[in-house]
């Protein structure tokens, strides 16, 4: 196999025109070129270079192994280059995942920082929903992903999570509802009410099932939309009234009116989740700081 290292040597002998003058250019005695030569002759099964006067000139091999040795010379230049702008964070990838209510105000933002600050590092985005994008994450197909996970099973093997936000919710109902008039209601203000599913089953919905268990009821779901956009067009229809996190409300349809709810208020915990084993890159960094403080925005 040839070595790259002398294949390099030759160039410096072609285009110095003898091997004194590479030994000067490369700081090494002309034996040791000389050696180096020889070892590459061997190596090649072909003369490649012959002697003319004091210099040297490379024959066909020699002037073939030459322009070899100067492109990959060329590429060993763009990989190095490559390396420093990945390092400083001027280039590179990361494939994020992310959930429908978190795109616009939290990720759509944090974004256009990182594109700002870091133009060079391109992003790839895919909705996750409704599947769990941890298992992306645990095998390096994904960099990031925007999850919703109780506090007290936020630890996740081989997974680390960066608290972003605690999003509260809120209950939306149709105009005129006789409940309207009351500027914050009690959950159990909501307990014979037909209700409109926002979510699926998940951990989205598991906070609102929660806190009706804690208030002392099960809410009786009519209408199943798993849409935030969709279920207030039900509600503000009169079908029914919602408990919708506020990062879902988003454009609020003209017939509908949303209150506060205490005792106790439905709160989902938003994270950005990163490979445990991810190094830590100036890209991934970036975003994660970008996520963060455009969560602190939402507080």
């Amino acid at each position: 196999m040839l070595d790259v290292r002398r294949m390099q040597v030759l160039r410096a002998v072609v285009t110095s025109g003898s091997v004194s003058a590479a030994a000067r250019n490369l700081g090494y005695t002309p034996s040791a070129i000389s050696q180096q030569m020889a070892v590459l002759e061997r190596e090649a099964g072909i003369a490649l270079l012959e002697r003319t006067g004091r210099g040297v000139r490379p024959t066909d091999a020699g002037r073939l192994l030459t322009e070899y040795a100067a492109a990959i010379g060329r590429q060993v230049a763009e990989a190095e280059t490559a390396l420093a702008g990945l390092r400083e964070g001027r280039t590179g990838r990361i494939a994020v995942r992310y959930f429908a209510t978190a795109g616009a105000p939290l990720l759509a933002p944090a974004l256009a920082e990182l594109r700002r600050e870091q133009p060079g590092v391109q992003v790839e985005l895919k909705l996750s929903d409704p599947h769990d994008p941890l298992p992306e994450v645990r095998e390096g197909t994904a960099d990031l992903a925007l999850v919703v996970r109780a506090r007290e099973r936020a630890a996740v093997e081989g997974i680390r999570l960066v608290h972003l936000l605690d999003d509260g919710y809120d209950a939306v109902l149709p105009k005129g509802h006789r409940l309207a008039g009351k500027r914050v209601l009690d959950l159990a203000d909501l307990a014979d009410e037909p209700w409109i599913a926002s979510d699926r089953p998940g951990p989205c919905l598991e906070p609102v099932l929660k806190a009706c268990g804690a208030a002392g009821f099960t809410p009786d779901f009519v209408v199943d939309s798993e849409d935030h956009a969709t279920a207030q067009g039900f509600i503000a229809a009169g079908l029914g009234i919602g408990v919708i996190p506020r990062l879902g409300i988003g454009s609020r349809h003209p017939g509908v009116l949303v209150r506060k709810i205490r005792n106790p208020e439905p709160v989902r915990s938003i994270w950005a989740a990163v490979r445990e084993s991810a190094p830590a890159t100036p890209a991934l960094s970036g975003l994660i700081d970008s996520l963060r403080a455009c969560a602190a925005q939402r507080r």
